[in-house]
């Protein structure tokens, strides 16, 4: 594996969960006078090489930030384009995602999606459930903001059913109420193409996580890049709040 490094990174400190908001397909295809969804099609090559250098590098949670409750705004051909690419992403890669003892979860409202996706879906991940090695988690239809709606909403009704007290809400409560419960909150959030805000992604999650921002376009970016990332968080000093 040290041959395979581009930058000193300590395997021992790989962190254990990066999140990624892969931006900028559109872009990437926009400069080489390409339409967007070619770019996106190039970006669903770049997610299998990011996955093959998680693995090597023994990531245990990968989520991608895959299209969002806003992300329906766009063009229908786009979004009709993103979600043919992932109901065949699912279908090509699934046995080999089962073989390399991947696990697929999903975050997000997935009943909107086209019962096509839905299919693979649910295929996808009853035949990972069991699987022990990466989780890769896929936001789908997901924003945060409704995420947290939805489990004050859950909260509220417990309260009203008696299950829990107003003076037993904490944020553990809150967390165990999320979409993400069942993970831990990322170590890293990776942003390609240059922007650098959330847009909406795993707010309550991210409140301590570390951020990298790189110009590169989701289709260039590659594993050297992700060694860059993962260095700079290796570099960075984490005090959650605290004075070390």
């Amino acid at each position: 594996m040290k041959n395979d490094l581009f930058y000193d990174i300590d395997l021992q400190k790989v962190p254990e969960h990066i999140a990624i908001i892969m931006d900028g397909n559109g872009r990437w295809a926009k400069s080489r006078f390409l339409p967007r969804t070619a770019g996106h099609k190039a970006g669903v090559e770049t997610i299998r090489t990011v996955l093959r250098e998680c693995k090597k590098l023994n990531v245990k949670y990968v989520t991608l930030y895959a299209f969002s409750t806003e992300n329906w705004k766009r063009p229908q051909l786009e979004v009709d384009t993103l979600m043919g690419l992932l109901a065949a992403y699912l279908k090509n890669e699934v046995k080999t995602l089962h073989k390399e003892n991947v696990k697929l979860t999903v975050i997000g409202d997935i009943e909107k999606l086209p019962s096509q996706c839905i299919k693979e879906l649910e295929y996808a991940i009853e035949l990972t459930k069991d699987n022990t090695g990466c989780n890769l988690n896929l936001a789908l239809n997901y924003g945060g903001r409704l995420d947290i709606k939805n489990a004050l909403v859950d909260i509220v009704k417990d309260v009203k059913e008696g299950k829990i007290s107003i003076e037993e809400i904490d944020e553990d409560t809150i967390t165990n109420h999320l979409s993400t419960k069942c993970i831990p909150n990322p170590d890293l959030v990776i942003r390609t193409s240059g922007e650098q805000r959330l847009s909406n992604f795993l707010l309550w999650e991210v409140a301590y996580a570390e951020f990298y921002f790189t110009n590169l376009h989701w289709p260039d970016f590659d594993e050297k890049e992700l060694q860059k990332a993962i260095y700079t968080y290796q570099n960075r000093d984490r005090r959650f709040g605290g004075i070390k």
